[in-house]
């Protein structure tokens, strides 16, 4: 399934009433979730088990402060996932803040349905920040690094 039709259906989730949608296409199923508001695509291969979703706590809306976007360009998540900034525990990280890095050369590893998938970047510079913590569950289109 294409990103554009992917990101399609989760902005119809998240804009509807809608609390779970699943698709299943040639390529294998995608299952999304809206959870406290945010819908989020689980990827399926072929048949898998159901996913627990607690009901979103029911509390007054917290007022939303504009947050500036970091300066550079952001190498972005394709997938929701666990992030990881080496390729075992105890490796050195493929990256650290002021590593020079050619298009294409691998930057972190994220774990999708038990599966570590290279994240390469789509851009030569230098790294300024890293914006994921080692470990940490990441969404679709969440900046991981800022490369300038």
């Amino acid at each position: 399934m294409d990103l554009r039709k992917l990101k399609t259906l989760i902005d119809l989730v998240s804009d509807s009433n809608v609390s779970e949608l699943e698709i299943t296409e040639a390529e294998g199923k995608v299952r999304i979730v809206k959870s406290m508001g945010v819908a989020a695509p689980v990827m399926m291969q072929q048949v898998a088990a159901p996913v627990a979703v607690a009901a979103p706590a029911a509390a007054a809306p917290a007022a939303e402060v504009p947050v500036a976007a970091p300066a550079g360009h952001a190498v972005k998540s394709p997938m929701v996932g666990t992030f990881y900034r080496s390729s075992s525990p105890g490796a050195a990280p493929f990256v650290q803040i002021g590593s020079v890095v050619k298009e294409g050369d691998t930057v972190c590893i994220i774990e999708a349905m038990k599966i570590l998938n290279e994240i390469v970047s789509d851009k030569s510079g230098t790294v300024t920040q890293i914006l994921c913590e080692n470990g940490q569950a990441t969404e679709y289109g969440q900046p991981l690094f800022i490369i300038e």
